[in-house]
């Protein structure tokens, strides 16, 4: 999880061909509205994002059994606490870097409809993970492989989803 420019489908690629589990990026799952609406560089409301979490839940309730790694956003407590209902052994990876980092690396992005526009909206509604959440923490300066190391020994087993 993390605002767009973080690292998370990077990061999330490794670490599904490292545990050998399937991946799913999260922006995939977005309905064509939402798509249209980041293209145009309109946020979306908590509203626009309630189907396309959904969609997500119900994803991660169908790999219960033999695990994923699911990249999104997730930038907000409430929207995490939808996906914990479908799968309450979520773990949590945050990344997270300085705004400069994350524009530059969204000003060489290509192919993706989401502007670099929109990085201070996700900034302003990012709710960094809290107590009780599971998460782990990572600066997404930090090299996609490093972190992916530094994942596989701080969540040993009972890995469902994560990044």
């Amino acid at each position: 999880m993390g605002v767009c420019g973080s690292g998370k489908s990077t990061v999330g690629r490794l670490l599904a061909d490292a545990l050998g589990v399937a991946y799913i990026e999260g922006d995939d799952l977005h309905p064509p509205r939402n798509v249209q609406l980041m293209a145009s560089g309109t946020p979306l409301t908590d509203d626009d994002r309630r189907g396309w979490l959904l969609a997500i839940a119900a994803r991660l309730t169908l790999a219960r059994d033999v695990g994923v790694v699911v990249t999104c956003s997730a930038l907000k407590r409430a929207y995490r606490d939808v996906l914990r209902a479908a799968a309450p052994e979520l773990r949590l990876v945050h990344l997270h870097g300085e705004q400069a980092l994350l524009e530059r690396r969204l000003a060489g992005r290509k192919g993706h409809y989401m502007p670099p526009t929109l990085l201070p909206s996700q900034l302003a509604a990012l709710e960094p993970p809290g107590p009780g959440e599971g998460a782990c923490s990572f600066d997404a300066a930090l090299p996609a492989a490093e972190i992916v190391a530094r994942l596989r020994r701080q969540l040993e087993g009972g890995l469902e989803a994560a990044a």
